[in-house]
């Protein structure tokens, strides 16, 4: 190796080396913003190849740790569970539990893995993700890659061990998004298998029976279909044999693209059925707007991202109208901002997902959530989130205005 060469290789690795110790020593906010500046970086790469090596960073420690209290007004209680705020992050992100301790750790009130089917498999054949960055959107085609029920298992059994030697590892409710293996004939059991395996380790589950990216998947939001299957699952929890606190909430996951019957039939059986919540909503086959002017609105898959916004809260706000406000309800699909997330807690829901604008903006994009929705509760007089969930229908909350809320929209009253 030349003198060259070697001073070369020297004088990087003492600029490496200066960069992590200024890393390490700098406050939680710098190393957000430090963290999240390799972005530009990374989406000069393949969209999974960047996923991949998100997860791989967060697994190994490698994202900056947020244990600054949140202000007192994102505190809520739904499902009998207790959240430090309502800004969770959605199932896709992490499909196999491999990251959850460092994703709690930046932030989120909640994280949500999956989905997770009872076998391992695949998915679609690549490229299936695909940017649309002048729209900050993403396309994907995924279909439920996965490592399978037994494989997740182990990793979630793994995060209790961390939790156990360090409680402040899990900063918030984990959710366990459950699907179905392409090939399976029986829908149904595939979910109890999974929910079998993996629900002592999760503290609500979901049936997610809407992803575009599995054949036959969302024709299980029928009446008739969706019925049957939660009778089924919802059995095969309570079935199992569980401690003083009970089972995990069961919530349905739907998707974005439905009809007026499609909505009164699910609002009618999560009624009937005993469903604890549902998750609104999952990406859309639609190409709404600007984004049909983009190369990329000719693949096949699901829209995520700012251009689903407006269809998922519209889906949202029906929901919480046709439940009466009687269901808890997750808002997810488009949310970029603390006004985003303050826009769907009025419309309906209970606590919010975001995952698109996390892959884009990335971990300093949680904190300024979380501060923009504690001012634009502020500025409209709420304490809480509670008190501002549902505030856009009135008539259901049985409220005169913002400020004045007691909720008569509260779940455990209905159950």
């Amino acid at each position: 190796m030349s003198k060259l060469i070697k001073r070369t290789v020297l004088l990087g690795a003492v600029a490496a080396s200066g960069a992590a110790a200024f890393y390490l020593t700098a406050d939680t906010d710098t190393q957000m913003e430090i963290a999240s500046s390799t972005g530009p970086l990374l989406r000069m790469l393949d969209p999974e190849l960047s996923h991949v090596i998100g997860i791989q960073a967060a697994a190994r420690g490698l994202l900056p740790r947020d244990t600054r209290p949140d202000p007192p007004s994102l505190r809520t209680k739904v499902f009998g569970l207790d959240f430090p705020n309502p800004l969770g992050l959605a199932a896709g992100f992490d499909k196999n539990a491999e990251a959850v301790a460092g994703l709690m750790g930046l932030g989120f009130g909640f994280v949500e893995v999956g989905s997770i089917t009872p076998r391992p498999q695949p998915g679609n054949p690549p490229p299936r993700v695909f940017r649309i960055p002048e729209l900050k959107a993403t396309i994907n085609r995924y279909g439920f890659n996965n490592l399978g029920a037994d494989a997740v298992q182990d990793h979630l059994a793994a995060f209790e061990k961390k939790v156990l030697q360090d409680p402040s590892t899990k900063r918030g409710p984990l959710g366990v998004n459950l699907g179905k293996n392409k090939s399976s004939k029986d829908a149904a059991q595939d979910y109890c298998i999974g929910l079998t395996r993996l629900a002592q380790h999760a503290d609500y589950l979901v049936v997610n029976v809407s992803s575009p990216n599995t054949p036959g998947l969302r024709a299980l939001q029928g009446r008739k279909e969706l019925e049957a299957l939660v009778k089924q699952v919802k059995g095969t929890r309570d079935r199992m044999l569980w401690g003083p606190s009970g089972p995990p909430p069961l919530l349905i996951k739907v998707a974005p693209d439905l009809s007026e019957p499609d909505k009164r039939d699910i609002a009618a059986v999560a009624l009937s059925c005993g469903v604890d919540g549902l998750i609104v909503s999952n990406t859309t086959i639609q190409r709404p707007g600007q984004v049909a002017e983009f190369p990329a609105a000719q693949e096949a898959g699901g829209l995520s991202g700012p251009p689903l916004f407006e269809l998922s809260t519209s889906v949202l706000s029906d929901m919480y109208r046709l439940t009466g406000g009687r269901l808890p309800l997750i808002g997810c699909g488009g949310v970029s901002s603390g006004e985003d997330a303050y826009r769907k807690i009025r419309a309906g829901a209970s606590l919010v997902q975001l995952y698109t604008a996390f892959a884009y903006e990335g971990p300093a994009l949680i904190p300024r959530v979380k501060r923009e929705l504690a001012e634009c509760l502020a500025r409209d007089g709420f304490r809480s989130v509670a008190e501002a969930v549902g505030a856009n229908h009135p008539d259901i909350r049985g409220v005169s205005g913002p400020g004045t809320a007691k909720a008569s929209r509260s779940w455990f009253r209905w159950w």
